[in-house]
Order: structure tokens, then sequence, then C-alpha cells
């Protein structure tokens, strides 16, 4: 005899949703990889986006296209002779770099590769231009507009923390100076430009030193849209600093690859729309009293701090919470948890 099967009411469905957003916000990373999901299966993000740049993108890569054609050879040549058999122009030589041993012997092909992918990159972003700055705008405003959330959605800055951290502007030179635009720029794209001739090395390096300039860059519209001023942006970076730090540095990796990382500037601008929502989300429930002001726990040294880690797990409902709700209710948890790249849209 069969049974009809029961849905789970809207409180399931719902403690569902909300545990499948404290899962993402204690794992950041994951906003890049949603942005690459809506941006690609989300036509309401797609169409408006392309339209702004196919044109661009058609003109840059023949141009592009030909550009490597006709300068392979003599630009493999340029690497064969100044840099590779160079050590004094790479500044690289052959001893070991943290206990291990860089590869100089970088195959000519690999090293020309790069180096023509990044000024294919560039003759790209050359012809977008203006369409792409445009196309990332575009990309917040129909991700928030895709969230049905009109502006009051976003309500005033309200503490979590029950002691806050004290955050001093520019506590040190030397943060300050790495914190300076044109040293960065010194930084990743002179100094350690030599490392891009390996794998991956120059790209990990530079994501690094770029990690919580990207992120910041990613949620400006965020703290905009909630009137936030500066203290306060510092405070709430800073208690979510790690946070930021693997969300800035996953978006920063992806972007610095070449010509693809056209295309995450875009998905980036989503992902980091799609974390605020979830951030927002967990404001109002601070707002609300639904959620306490986050206590100090103390360590093992006596040393009491803020567990920012924690503050993620109290979001939502937790995981066997929602199966005995579901139980009760007749239904599967494969059922209520099925859709779970759906729900983000939600």
């Amino acid at each position: 005899m069969s049974t009809i099967p029961v849905l789970p009411s809207d409180d399931v469905v719902t403690a569902g949703l909300a545990d499948q957003r404290a899962v993402r916000l204690s794992f950041p990373p994951s906003y890049c990889l949603v942005g690459v999901y809506r941006l690609l299966h989300d036509p309401t993000l797609r169409s408006p986006i392309w339209d702004k740049c196919k044109h661009g993108v058609v003109r840059g890569g023949i141009v592009g296209l030909v550009w490597a054609t006709f300068t392979w050879k003599a630009q493999k040549t340029f690497v064969e002779v100044f840099l590779i058999n160079s050590p004094k122009v790479t500044g690289l030589n052959n001893d070991a770099l943290f206990g291990y041993q860089i590869p100089l012997a970088t195959c000519a092909y690999h090293a020309t590769f790069i180096f023509l992918s990044n000024q294919f990159t560039f003759i790209l972003r050359f012809f977008l231009s203006k369409n792409l700055r445009i196309a990332r705008e575009r990309a917040w405003l129909q991700t928030v507009r895709s969230r049905g959330k009109g502006d009051n959605f976003w309500q005033p800055y309200v503490e979590e923390w029950a002691r806050p951290p004290v955050v001093v502007e520019d506590e040190s030179p030397w943060k300050s100076y790495l914190g300076n635009w044109a040293s960065r720029w010194l930084l990743t794209k002179v100094l350690l430009a030599p490392l891009d001739l390996y794998p991956f090395v120059g790209q990990f390096i530079s994501a690094y030193f770029k990690a919580m300039q990207t992120s910041r860059y990613l949620h400006l519209p965020y703290f905009q849209a909630k009137k936030m001023d500066k203290p306060q942006i510092g405070v709430f970076i800073e208690e979510r600093k790690w946070d930021y730090r693997a969300f800035g540095f996953t978006a920063a990796l992806l972007e610095s690859i070449p010509i693809l990382g056209l295309f995450f500037t875009v998905s980036n601008r989503i992902g980091g729309a799609m974390w605020a929502f979830d951030l927002e989300k967990r404001q109002h429930d601070f707002a609300s009293g639904k959620l306490a002001p986050i206590e100090p726990v103390a360590t093992s040294t006596g040393v009491e701090m803020n567990p920012a880690r924690t503050t993620h797990d109290r979001a939502g409902a937790k995981v066997e919470d929602v199966k005995r709700d579901v139980v009760e209710n007749g239904g599967s948890l494969a059922g209520s948890m099925a859709g779970s790249w759906e729900n983000i849209s939600r």
C-alpha cells in the first residue's frame, strides 16, 4: 500500500536553508563558486552581462590571436636568450628557496605561453575597458534585484560581538606600506614578476598580498548600502579577518588566471553579493534578538578572545534539528535538502 509523502513544513524548509547558509558562511571561499554557478546558470545575470561584453570579447580575441600568432617565435627567443639563460635578469639562481630547489630549467614554451597569455589578457581588457566595469556593476545590481529585496533590506550596522576588537588605523608603518597601492603594484608586478616563469608560484604570492584589498573592494557596495563609516567597516572586517583573507585570496587567485580571470572578475562580484546577503541576514538576527551577542571564550593560556568561527554555527538550525523535524513531518531529508544549489538564489 503506497503512502502519500508529506512535504516538510515551511519552518523546516526555512531551517534547512538557514543551515545551508551557515555552511557557506563557515567557508567564505565557497561564494566564489556560488558566483560562477549563478553567472553560468542564471539567465537574468548572464544575458545582460554578456550583451555588454560580447563585442569587446570578439574584437579583442581577434587582435590577441593575431598578435600571438605573429610574435610567438620572437617572444620565445626573448625568453630563451634573456630570461632562462640569464639568472641576472630574472634575479634567480640555483640556491634553494625556503628549503626547496627552484627549477630554473623551466620549459621555454611554458614561460612564453605565460607572457603571451598576460599580453592577451591586456588586449582583451583594453577592448572591454569601460564595458567590463559596467558589467561588474550590473553583476552586483542584478544579483540584488534577483533576490527580490528592496533598499530597506540593508539595515544599519549591528555589533555582533559582546566585546568588539579595537581597530587602530595604520597601526604600523609596515602595514601602512603594504596597504599602499603603489607599493603593492611594485611588489606584485615588478619584484615578483620573475616568479611568473614558474607554474602558480607568482599567482599564489600575488593573491596573498592582494587578499584583503580584493575582499574589501568586492564588499564596498555592501558597506555603502548599510551606510557604514570607516570605524564600523574596520571592526566588521577585523571580526572576520580570516574569512575576508580566505575569500579575498581565492577571488584574487581566480582573477589572476590569464584570460579566464576577466570572467572571474565578474563572477566574484556575484559571489561577493551573495556573501553580503547571508551576512546581512545574520545582522537581522542579531538586531531582532534572535541571536545574542557573542561572548569571549577563555583559551588554554587564560587569554580571552572572541570566537569568530563559532558565530557562523549560530546562524541557522543545527543539522540534527533539521533531520528530526523533517522525519517528524513525514518527509525525507534528501527531499528537503535537494536542490541546494538552486536554493542559493532564494
